[in-house]
């Protein structure tokens, strides 16, 4: 007598877990590296390797999730990737060297990119139709509020205990994980196991070529882009290896990754959507915290909680838009999110110097709204006609997309602050001059207060030019922040066309087929 299916409230807390954890550290280390610096003996570029092998792994393997389940057995895989990624935190936790820590990350990361891509597939099945929205609203708790909640997790364990407990919280929750995964969750009926050739030739031209641009993306602001010749050479191997790998797959008839995926127009509309959603997410996720520490002196832990309007509004939404999506459909609900994101972008980039915490609190409500309405119905769009066998393969493919573009996200914002700073330092210079009224009487009113406090009048004077160029700093900071925002809005206003590509879920609650010709 077949095992009747477990109930999918229970099947799904038991996939979230594994998403959670995997998705919460590639963020919860961040504020623990100069504690860890310390220990291991790495110096700051060094210990960034900590962040860099863990997203390096997870990218890697997500698109070839599908293949290994297919070769061992979905919940098999499923269930050594879990026991994997427990047992790396734990090596994460002990480890007092940098080689060997970056070698338990990058085992960690691997088993995490299995979890969040295979979760999302077993979501979307355990489901049926009418609740889809429903079910993609419980991954995007999962996705998209961790990394929100990570910083501040991470500060406070780093400082209630120490750094190694940023791993050590794992191994209670993956080893509950385990129990459940081997108790509720099962091989869907669908499965083929196929034990034959292997695409190698595929496989190890995706692996260069996805790992070194992700490298390039990830050490390209340290080294000053393609300034560096190192960043040249992974630029060019990322290009070489990624068309061997298309053209590769697009010619085989068994293909480590299964590219013609994308021939399905509302998959690929919805998948690039998702790309543009990642953007702004981890663009939004690296600039405002960034803003709060350098430019207002936040510490890590309270920039962390600046954030929390963010998350909390996504948490509210998610399941409202989950419950919406059945009944409007995705061009509306992408539609209203891309316009509601590029609105509270905009708003947020009306930064000053002196900015409070109160008024950052509605721009980031506005932004939960957005991301809960983008990323519900994108999930859900993006699967809606993908036929159960291709299942696990196009949730690889969609999330590797996101990662990899919210990638591109942080280091184009990253550059363009930089370069924007620099150029709106020189704008504002050019006003800021010895023969200009506010000037001398700016400078007049610093130099006679450190004189008052005992300065001489050299020495004052020098120490108010210093102050006056550190103020045109700080301006010109500001400006460069609301400038990148201002992108963003603008990423998002361009991107509304291609809502008319995207299609929900048929009549009859069938997915539709997929040309692969």
């Amino acid at each position: 007598m077949p095992k009747p299916p477990a109930n999918k409230w229970v099947v799904s807390f038991t996939v979230l877990l594994g998403t959670i954890m995997s998705v919460l550290d590639s963020s919860v280390v961040n504020v623990a590296l100069p504690d860890m610096s310390g220990t291991l003996g790495a110096t700051i570029e060094e210990i960034t390797w900590v962040v860099t092998g863990y997203i390096l792994a997870q990218v890697i393997i997500m698109p070839i999730t599908a293949l290994l389940s297919s070769r061992f057995g979905r919940k098999r895989f499923y269930l050594a990737s879990v026991v994997l990624f427990t047992l790396a935190s734990m090596a994460c936790g002990l480890a007092r060297t940098m080689p060997m820590m970056v070698f338990f990350r990058a085992i960690q990361g691997a088993g995490g990119g299995v979890m969040i891509t295979v979760s999302q597939a077993i979501l979307r099945e355990s489901f049926p139709p009418e609740e889809q929205g429903t079910a993609m609203g419980l991954f995007g708790l999962g996705t998209v509020l961790a990394p929100a909640f990570g910083p501040t997790l991470g500060g406070w364990l780093t400082d209630t205990y120490s750094w190694p407990w940023v791993f050590y919280v794992n191994v209670p929750i993956g080893v509950l994980c385990v129990v459940l995964v081997m108790r509720f969750v099962d091989d869907p009926p669908y499965l083929v196991r196929q034990k034959g050739q292997i695409d190698w030739t595929g496989l190890m031209a995706m692996t260069i070529g996805l790992g070194a641009f992700q490298l390039m993306l990830e050490k390209g602001q340290d080294k000053d882009w393609f300034q560096s010749s190192f960043i040249v050479w992974l630029a060019v191997i990322a290009a070489v290896g990624l068309v061997l790998f298309v053209w590769k797959e697009l010619t085989t008839d068994r293909p480590a990754v299964d590219l013609r995926l994308f021939n399905n127009v509302p998959f690929a509309s919805a998948t690039f959507l998702g790309g543009v959603l990642g953007m702004g997410l981890y663009g939004a996720l690296f600039l405002l915290p960034l803003f709060l520490q350098e430019l207002l002196g936040y510490p890590a832990m309270t920039s962390g909680l600046a954030l929390m309007p963010r998350s909390l509004a996504m948490a509210v939404c998610m399941p409202i838009a989950g419950r919406m999506y059945n009944r409007l459909g995705p061009r509306v609900l992408v539609g209203a999110g891309l316009a509601v994101s590029a609105f509270s972008f905009w708003d947020l980039a009306h930064l000053t110097a002196d900015i409070g915490f109160w008024d950052l609190v509605m721009p980031q409500i506005w932004q939960g709204v957005g991301f809960s309405l983008l990323f519900v119905a994108l999930s859900t769009a993006a699967l809606a006609t993908i036929p159960n066998p291709k299942m696990t393969a196009a949730s690889g493919l969609y999330n590797v997309v996101r990662q990899v573009m919210g990638s591109v996200g942080i280091a184009a914002a990253a550059s363009e602050l930089v370069r924007s700073q620099m150029r709106f330092h020189d704008r504002l210079a050019q006003g800021v001059t010895i023969y200009s009224p506010t000037t001398q009487h700016w400078l007049h009113g610093v130099t006679a207060a450190m004189m008052a406090a005992g300065a001489d009048a050299y020495t004052a004077g020098r120490r108010a030019l210093d102050l006056l160029n550190l103020e045109t700093t700080r301006q010109a900071m500001v400006l460069a922040y609301n400038h990148v925002l201002l992108l963003v809005a603008a990423l998002f206003l361009v991107s509304v066309p291609l809502v008319l590509l995207l299609r929900g879920l048929p009549r009859g609650g069938r997915a539709a087929e997929i040309s692969v010709d």
